[in-house]
């Protein structure tokens, strides 16, 4: 339904956008969506059913929160981000009921077109590079490099992936993505500091 507070965003009559929150044009907010005062959300977002975005929170432009996401405190998703149904983001390292903590929150920052599947767990403090892909259910406790692809608990590094999310096969340092054909070069391989990028041939 349109909101005439937020010219050409979608908002469901369930939801509350508390006032002062900023939404770009072409957003789209479900039912039960919970956004705070202070957030600030681009273009073309889509938040869905029971999503909860926090404060001091900057959402880019395309990115698409699936179902039961809460985006907490101190959170910076950038352009194209995809957020799994029921992934979690967390803030503080080591919480305890009865310790404020709130002076300690860790930045976690998600680069552009990276991807967080289903039921993943993101640990605060942490960046996850551009166009990473991180497995259904992994659990991610330090850096992640662009184009890599992440599983498990805790988080390895199996593979490398494109933009358009295709996982990469290395022949001669070389790879090609089988669906939009763009071509990756692997970095260091084998090493602790190996990484892809994207090159023109």
């Amino acid at each position: 339904m349109a909101n005439p507070t937020f010219p050409g965003v979608t908002i469901h009559p369930s939801a509350i956008v508390d006032e002062g929150a900023r939404l770009g044009e072409g957003s789209r907010v479900w039912h039960w969506v919970h956004v705070s005062p202070r957030a600030v959300i681009g273009k073309s977002c889509s938040l869905g059913q029971n999503v909860y975005i926090g404060n001091d929170v900057t959402i880019g432009n395309n990115v698409k929160i699936q179902n039961n996401v809460s985006v907490y405190d101190a959170v910076t998703l950038e352009d194209d981000v995809f957020c799994g149904p029921s992934m979690v983001f967390t803030n503080v390292i080591n919480p305890r009921s009865h310790v404020v903590r709130k002076h300690e929150y860790k930045h976690t920052v998600v680069r552009k077109g990276a991807t967080i599947g289903a039921n993943a767990t993101i640990v605060c403090g942490t960046e996850l590079g551009a166009f990473c892909f991180i497995a259904a259910g992994a659990v991610i406790t330090k850096n992640v490099a662009p184009y890599a692809l992440m599983a498990g608990v805790p988080a390895k590094r199996i593979g490398w992936m494109s933009e358009n999310g295709v996982r990469l096969h290395f022949k001669e340092g070389i790879a090609r993505c089988e669906e939009s054909g763009g071509h990756y070069r692997l970095l260091h391989a084998g090493t602790n500091s190996e990484a892809c990028e994207k090159v023109s041939l």
